[in-house]
């Protein structure tokens, strides 16, 4: 066991500098702009735009940006709020709330009774059963009632579990995203290419 320790230690090391790392962090718009070309090559990567939102920033205006903080439906309903809500989450190790309430979104859109169980299970197994890889959190009993509506599921299977997820992030993330630099850096931006 005694020559292992140099090894458990340098790993330890490791492992702490990278979390020191993550943990001064920023979210800030500026720091994903370095990184990025002005347009993504969408044959070399097709998910590039969805990760990286601000790729196409300049054609987002201060006014479009702005209403964003009219509500959280009309931030989830424009694709570069959508975005640059995506982008924070994944500051906040939180982005399972949003990739499920997506999921939920395309599910509601299944018109294949042939594919609505496999659909249905795959969401269910992802983000809702105990020690999902992506688990949301909710409550024990909303969690049992779609695990009881998995056994016919339907277009609703998922209401209540989206609901719930939709107004904790309503309530808890969006007000932090709306106070963000990821926001308030991209307004300013827009207001700058203005001026």
């Amino acid at each position: 066991l005694t020559p292992l320790l140099p090894h458990i230690d340098h790993r330890n090391r490791g492992m702490r500098t990278r979390l020191g790392c993550l943990s001064h962090k920023s979210d800030s718009y500026n720091d994903f702009t370095a990184i990025l070309p002005d347009k993504p090559n969408r044959a070399l990567n097709p998910g590039l735009s969805v990760i990286c939102p601000f790729l196409s920033f300049r054609r987002l205006s201060t006014e479009e940006a702005s209403r964003w903080a009219d509500s959280f439906d009309v931030l989830l309903s424009h694709k570069y709020g959508l975005a640059a809500f995506r982008a924070f989450l994944k500051t906040e190790f939180s982005e399972e709330n949003l990739e499920f309430w997506l999921a939920c979104e395309d599910f509601k859109k299944t018109r294949s009774a042939a594919k609505l169980a496999s659909k249905a299970q795959r969401i269910f197994e992802e983000f809702i059963d105990v020690q999902a890889p992506r688990e949301v959190n909710i409550d024990f009993q909303t969690r049992e009632l779609t695990r009881r509506n998995m056994q016919e599921p339907s277009l609703s299977c998922f209401d209540q579990a989206q609901g719930k997820v939709h107004s904790l992030m309503e309530k808890d993330s969006y007000p932090r995203f709306l106070r963000s630099k990821i926001y308030t850096d991209l307004l300013s931006q827009t207001q700058r290419r203005l001026s």
